[in-house]
């Protein structure tokens, strides 16, 4: 699934796309919607080409993903959907987890920037801004060390949003879904930034490579002044599709991984399942499933006749 709504996401076709092509994927559906005039994006197309994506539907919101899990006459029935989307599309992949797998359950985006008193309040209030201007319900957090940073970074916010095109968004995100947190110590901060576990987490710390092995609640971690959130939106190579909503404390980001499964197998020779046949029956016997225990006992009645 690729947004087409309030924005549109070419980078998503190829986080999504890249990853189950390595797989090995052997067909990719895509499902987006069409532009006012009912006409495909032309960015989302060209990079659907480029990243060998095989069909494509105009079909958007929570209808395009039930479609995907049951199928139309039109749009197949797959195994797996992928891809951010607003919120009837999450609902809608939510609820029919079960019928087809899903990668994750993604709300509005959100980071949350950890800052000292060595980083630049204009690259902090910048970072938080590229997250808010995704949508008004997005989430932008500075959790800092220094009450004075966070003043200036607060003065940035203000001068820096009157030249950007989507201002009242970014606005309104930030007055609602925004925060400035105060910790005495990094160690404070690093329990908060846990505790919150975003999507995104940048470290405009000093020595940020120091508290990487303490940061285990997030989906994506940027270490430094110059690794800026949109530099994994679009090109470092870690997958933007990331866990939202606190959920990076159990989900994963959308990797290779994500499109493959495994099958487990047993073979056993006679006499290895001979020297195990008791403990089997054994516990067959206490769990009360004397057909389990006889399957065993069944393959070794003439030897023991």
């Amino acid at each position: 699934y690729v947004p087409g709504g309030t924005a549109a996401y070419p980078s998503s076709v190829i986080m999504n796309a890249v990853p189950a092509k390595i797989a090995g994927v052997k067909e990719i559906i895509m499902v987006t919607p069409p532009c006012k005039d009912g006409t495909p994006n032309p960015d989302i197309l060209v990079a659907a080409g480029l990243c060998g994506v095989d069909r494509v539907f105009l079909s958007g919101g929570a209808q395009a993903i039930a479609a995907l899990a049951y199928g139309t006459e039109e749009i197949p029935k797959v195994d797996k959907i992928v891809g951010p989307g607003n919120i009837f599309v999450a609902t809608a992949k939510k609820l029919l987890y079960g019928v087809v797998d899903i990668d994750m359950i993604a709300g509005p985006s959100e980071v949350l920037v950890m800052a000292d008193e060595t980083a630049d309040p204009k690259f902090v209030a910048a970072d938080l801004m590229s997250q808010a201007e995704h949508d008004v319900l997005a989430s932008a957090i500075l959790v800092t060390t220094s009450a004075e940073l966070a003043e200036k970074v607060q003065a940035e916010i203000n001068r820096q949003v009157q030249y950007l095109s989507r201002k009242e968004i970014i606005e309104k995100s930030m007055n609602e879904y925004g925060a400035v947190l105060l910790c005495n110590t990094r160690e404070e901060a690093t329990v908060l930034a846990n505790m919150v576990a975003p999507e995104h987490l940048e470290v405009l710390m000093e020595n940020p490579m120091e508290l990487l092995g303490a940061l285990d609640n997030a989906g994506s971690v940027f270490l430094g002044a110059y690794a800026s959130e949109p530099l994994g939106d679009y090109y470092a190579g870690p997958n933007h599709v990331l866990p939202t909503s606190g959920t990076a404390r159990f989900f994963s980001p959308l990797g290779v991984q994500s499109f493959t499964k495994r099958s487990s197998y047993t073979y056993y020779t006679k006499d290895a399942l001979h020297a195990a046949k008791d403990d089997i029956v054994l516990i067959a016997n206490k769990e009360g499933l004397t057909a389990h225990a006889n399957a065993i006992t069944v393959r070794f009645e003439d030897e023991e006749k």
